[in-house]
């Protein structure tokens, strides 16, 4: 979901979307794919369109019959809701359809020319690999949602699929290989399953980054994912090129996930090329229709659907105008209402997924609303999250689609724990496990505690997915921001109250710094009576930024007064700020 605040989607140039910026990662089911059939590889022509054709679920042959009795071709179909993706040259094709008995709808599904390559799809690259040191350190997004605790209880079931609907997947990455299911991946874009070895991979940097958060295996090499033991497949829905994902692609996606046991999905983009699709336009009620099936599909084979609420930091219960559509030629601006949706992330049944800045704060670009959002998640903000790149690579972004995937893996954990679990009862734990988080003072968020604008439910909670209760001890965050200077000294203080006895052992100690050198830095934890921890000395050379949870044994300090996290910048030429620490213990 392309951020109207945040400029373009990745470095992939074209106008996407993506819900994430740049950098700032017992019986088989039965099949509802169809062979199409051979006319569909003959030569490209310029100036042919996509199309759903929706009629009655069942047998569509007379339907398809009469999309070539109509001057269309049948690209894909899927008779188990009833859709055929039909191509077209003809300017008249969609009006003649709809007379046609039987049809229901009709719609195109983008403003552009379907590409050549849709008839003859060239493989992705398979990136040449990166090799990186042992080390993978705890990160703030992961403690923050409670995951390093939770991996205590379990890492997650192998037995569960989760499959990354997006611009692909490197499944050669050294923190990915061990996890990725390559037998369920494919890709879907155009709409038609390509289940070629490699079609699956990545065509930017994005799905790569998405599916590193979900599952990256826990093996002592860069990040951990939510649930590093459960298992990824990645459904390429992005098309090569402009990196868009149509509806014919996200129909196709879900499709594949209920014929192939996916529990979970992730969604971290909207369907192109409309921000919002309009109930009351022909073609994008031929949409709205064809992606509600498919999901119902889906999650009636029994896969839970999340999805990225999007970076325009609008609200979605107060819809008004939509600037950024169509995305896929030329943008106008419309006045909308409410009953457009942004698809897949309002589709019926979908879990909408805010971002968090930090552990109290909406990020600036989230999209938000009122009884839309149903639960939030880290996604970075001044920092960003950090997960997998193609290439065996690392890099930080931020968005809802960093948000998204954090949920889709705390969903996971739940399946791992609760075998059996309907999507409808994961829905309602993600809910009620959800740490409640209060409104700020901003008049867009209206609701309770419980349940408002920005958070939804709340928080999700990857310790309560797993059955487990958090340990006993208090969280105290200094969000505020504190100037680092070249060559000097800076304390954050946290002042701790109502905590018994001393500090833990295991005093956790969540630092998010933003900095252009990292290398340049010493951090320490001082104590109330002076004593200093330090948890960071000048490693990490050139690297942008510190986003992470350390470990502290402070056993021998009283916990109540003051701490402070004191940062030192070492050599001049690069600044920065404490951005948000916080003490858990």
């Amino acid at each position: 979901m392309l951020a109207a605040t945040l400029g373009a989607a990745l470095v992939l140039g074209a106008p996407a979307a993506l819900a994430g910026t740049a950098p700032v990662s017992p019986s088989a089911p039965a099949k509802a794919f169809a062979a199409a059939p051979t006319s569909q590889s003959a030569t490209w022509a310029a100036g042919t369109r996509a199309y759903l054709v929706i009629t009655a679920p069942g047998d569509s042959t007379a339907v398809r019959s009469a999309v070539t009795a109509n001057g269309g071709s049948v690209f894909a179909h899927y008779d188990a809701i009833g859709v055929v993706v039909a191509h077209s040259t003809s300017g008249t094709f969609a009006a003649t359809m709809r007379g046609v008995s039987g049809v229901q709808k009709v719609g195109a599904t983008r403003t552009s020319d379907v590409p050549a390559d849709a008839y003859n799809p060239a493989l992705p690259a398979n990136p040449a690999q990166s090799a990186t040191g042992s080390g993978e350190p705890v990160r703030a997004d992961m403690s923050q949602i409670k995951a390093d605790q939770a991996w205590a209880v379990t890492t997650g079931s192998a037995t569960v699929k989760v499959g990354i609907l997006d611009t692909g997947v490197d499944d050669q990455h050294q923190d990915l290989a061990p996890n990725f299911n390559a037998a369920d991946s494919a890709s879907c874009a155009y709409g038609k399953a390509d289940t070629r070895a490699g079609a699956w991979r990545d065509v930017g940097t994005h799905g790569t980054h998405v599916a590193g958060t979900v599952a990256a295996a826990k093996n002592g090499k860069g990040v951990i994912g939510v649930a590093p033991g459960v298992k990824i497949s990645s459904v390429r829905i992005a098309e090569p090129g402009s990196s868009l994902f149509f509806a014919e692609n996200t129909i196709c996606g879900f499709m594949w996930a209920g014929d192939h046991g996916f529990k979970v999905t992730n969604n971290s983009y909207y369907t192109d090329p409309w921000q919002f699709n309009c109930p009351d336009n022909l073609d994008q009620a031929a949409i709205i229709e064809g992606t509600r099936r498919a999901q119902e599909y889906a999650e009636g084979k029994g896969s839970l659907q999340v999805a990225a609420a999007g970076n325009s930091n609008y609200d979605l219960a107060n819809k008004t105008t939509d600037s950024e559509s169509p995305n896929d030629s030329t943008p106008v601006t419309r006045t909308i209402t409410n009953a457009c949706i942004d698809i897949p992330t309002e589709l019926p049944g979908v879990v909408t997924v805010s971002s968090m800045g930090s552990a109290t704060a909406k990020a600036s670009y989230s999209n938000f609303g009122r009884d839309v959002i149903d639960v939030a998640a880290p996604g970075g903000d001044a920092v960003g999250i950090y997960s997998t790149l193609p290439g065996g690579k690392y890099g930080s972004m931020s968005g809802t689609s960093m948000a998204s995937p954090h949920v889709a893996g705390v969903a996971a954990l739940l399946a791992s724990t609760n075998p059996g679990i309907t999507p409808a009862q994961i829905r309602e734990k993600l809910a009620t496990q959800a740490t409640d988080i209060a409104c700020p003072s901003d008049g867009r968020c209206t609701g309770t505690t419980a349940k408002n604008a920005f958070f939804g439910e709340g928080q999700v909670d990857a310790l309560k997915a797993v059955g487990a209760t958090p340990p006993p001890g208090k969280f105290f965050q200094n969000p505020g921001d504190f100037a680092i200077g070249d060559n000097s000294t800076v304390e954050s203080p946290i002042t701790v109250t109502g905590v018994t006895g001393n500090a833990p052992a295991t005093l956790k100690v969540g630092v998010t710094v933003v900095h252009t050198y990292i290398g340049d830095l010493k951090v320490d934890l001082v104590a109330p009576d002076g004593s200093v921890y330090t948890v960071h000395n000048r490693s990490g050379g050139s690297t942008d930024n510190i986003n992470q949870t350390y470990t502290v044994n402070a056993s021998s300090e009283v916990a109540n007064g003051t701490w402070k996290l004191r940062v030192n910048d070492n050599a001049g030429g690069d600044t920065g700020r404490i951005d948000a620490w916080n003490l858990t213990f």
